[in-house]
Order: structure tokens, then sequence, then C-alpha cells
């Protein structure tokens, strides 16, 4: 069985030039994975369940594990010495480590720390979504915004961690998808999923149906071609949705499948965001072989000009990522796509 340590160790030595800086940035975000891991598995015996009734800059109310998650992840990567900076989706702003320390690092980190906290209180999954990209500002000097605002075709690392009926976590350097599981007894990542793929065809489309007199008239056309019955293309598709964008895009990277957040009325530019989410599972979506776009163009192609950016998001195997965006471009893009 080969640890996480010893697979990162691996692939570093591959590349002559690999200084190991990477290595022990992905070593602070698993140690960071762990103390969280703990914590949720409390839930339900300690009080870090509910609301802590403070609102983030994006006006949603914060969990407790939401703020939790954010200082350890934040404390971890401050500690390991190999960031200059983060961007969270807790943080108004973004973090910058200025110290000489901090001033010399090449990495940058965005983060998601809690993703589908809301969850919590019923016990389904939820999870933590990680990007990393190499710095743009001179070394020697404290990180720029412009150090984030950087489109997801520069991500060096991407990755989540799910917090489930086991604890896994997936990441990409941009040559393929790999997976590993913690074993509990020992608190050590196995690799369990080397080079995830998407299967050949899907049959999963996942999307919160509740919002449905909302979407833009090519979602709903897409819908009701997923319900239609027709054998050649295995229709009609299985629906699934969790409502945790970790657990739900890596149900379908294994089993096949397409993951849906459009823009609705209420929320005309979507509601994921660019950096902390979108851009991440879009490169991981890519090495898995699958498209994300949203439902216009590629995500990793979009430049962002904030950090808490929003965008709709459209993720899974090519060619069902294709249908909808034939579909967008059909009927949502010269008409009045919420009536």
């Amino acid at each position: 069985m080969i640890t996480l340590d010893e697979y990162v160790i691996k692939k570093q030595n591959e590349h002559p030039g690999a200084t190991g800086e990477l290595t022990a940035l992905l070593g602070a975000i698993k140690l960071a994975t762990k103390v969280v891991n703990r914590e949720i598995n409390k839930a339900g015996l300690v009080d870090i369940i509910g609301t802590t009734g403070v609102e983030n800059i994006q006006g949603e109310v914060q969990q407790k594990m939401d703020l939790f998650a954010n200082d350890k992840f934040k404390a971890a990567l401050e500690a390991r010495g190999q960031v200059c900076g983060i961007a969270s989706e807790e943080d108004d702003e973004e973090v910058i480590f200025n110290t000489k320390t901090g001033n010399n690092c090449k990495y940058v980190v965005l983060m998601d720390p809690l993703d589908g906290s809301s969850n919590m209180d019923v016990n389904v999954s939820v999870g933590t979504i990680f990007s990393i990209y190499r710095r743009i500002s001179p070394l020697g000097q404290p990180a720029t915004l412009e150090d984030f605002l950087q489109p997801g075709s520069e991500q060096v690392v991407a990755g989540y961690v799910m917090y489930g009926s086991s604890t896994i976590l997936v990441y990409t350097t941009g040559n393929g998808v790999h997976g590993f599981t913690c074993d509990p007894s020992l608190g050590v990542f196995y690799l369990s999923h080397e080079n995830i793929t998407f299967p050949d065809n899907g049959s999963i489309y996942s999307i919160n149906e509740g919002n449905y007199l909302k979407f833009p008239l090519g979602v709903k056309k897409y819908l009701k071609y997923c319900q239609e019955i027709d054998e050649p293309t295995k229709r009609p598709y299985t629906s699934r949705y969790i409502g945790s964008l970790a657990p739900d895009v890596h149900r379908n990277m294994l089993k096949g499948g397409i993951y849906i957040y459009p823009s609705t009325a209420s929320a005309p530019n979507g509601k994921l965001r660019l950096l902390y989410e979108c851009n991440p599972m879009a490169f991981l979506v890519e090495q898995a072989g699958g498209k994300a776009t949203d439902g216009f163009q590629r995500i990793l192609d979009i430049e962002p000009t904030e950090i808490h950016q929003r965008v709709p998001f459209f993720c899974g195997n090519t060619n069902m990522v294709e249908d909808v965006e034939a579909m967008m471009a059909e009927f949502s893009a010269d008409c009045d796509s919420r009536k």
C-alpha cells in the first residue's frame, strides 16, 4: 500500500527540477484535513453544529465548522512556510503573510474550507476544496491581489477532501487525478483511486430541481431531455443530488454523469465561486477526461475580476456537457432565459 506522502515524493522525484515545496504544501493541507475530520466526527456530541449568526461577505450565514475549518487550514499553511497568502470563501479579503518567510514564498492557496457545511447536522457528506497557484508578483515582497486573480488554467495543484463514510483526498498536478483514503486507525492516507477517469458514458444528472422555474430555458430543455425515454442513449438518466459540490462531482467522476449549478432568476451570475469551487473542480474534471464550462465557455479560461466572483457551473462527461451547451446556445443565448 502506497501512502500519500510516498506517492507525492515519488512523483516529485520524476521531475529533476522539483524543490519539494509543493510536497510540503500538500503536507500542510493533509494535516489540516485530519484536524477538521476529527471535529466533524464529533458532530452531535460537541457544540460544533449550527450557525454563528454572522454573515460572510457574500451574505451567507457562516456555520461554526466553516470558521473552525478556515482557521485550521490557514494556521497549517502559514506554519509550514510555503505560501505567501491565502484567499478563502470565509474571509472578506485575501490574507497576506507579510513576513520575511511569507514574502519569499512562491505559492498562493485559494480554498473553500468546508463545502456543504449546512449538511453536517443531518450527517451528509461535506468537503474541502483547494487550489494552488504560483505567485506572479516579485519574490521578496508581499503578495498582491493579482496573485489570486489568475485564470484556472494557471493552477499548479487542485484538489478536494471528502468527509463521508470514509475520508478521501483527491488531487491533481496536471498529470491525472489520484485519490487517497484515510485509514482511521492510523491516520494515514493510502492510495485507493489512481488515475481516476470518467466512464465513457454517463447516466447521472445532478442539479437542485427545486429551482426549476428559475432556470435558463436551455437548462430546462436539457432536464426534459434527461428524462425522456431513449434506449440507444440509456435515457432516462438517473437524478442524484447531494448538495455538497465535492461529493456530487466525486460520484459523477467515478460513475459517470453531469453536475449543473446554473444561473437563476435570483442569482443571474450563478452561485458557486469561480476561484474557490469552480476552478479547482474544473481542473480535476478536465484531468479526469471530462469537461467544465459556464454553459458557454471553458471555466479555466475565465479571467477573474474579483476574489468572490460567481459563475454558473456545468461539469462532467464531455458528451453530456456538450449536449447541455448546445441547448444553452439554442434556447438561452438570445431570449429571456428566466421565463
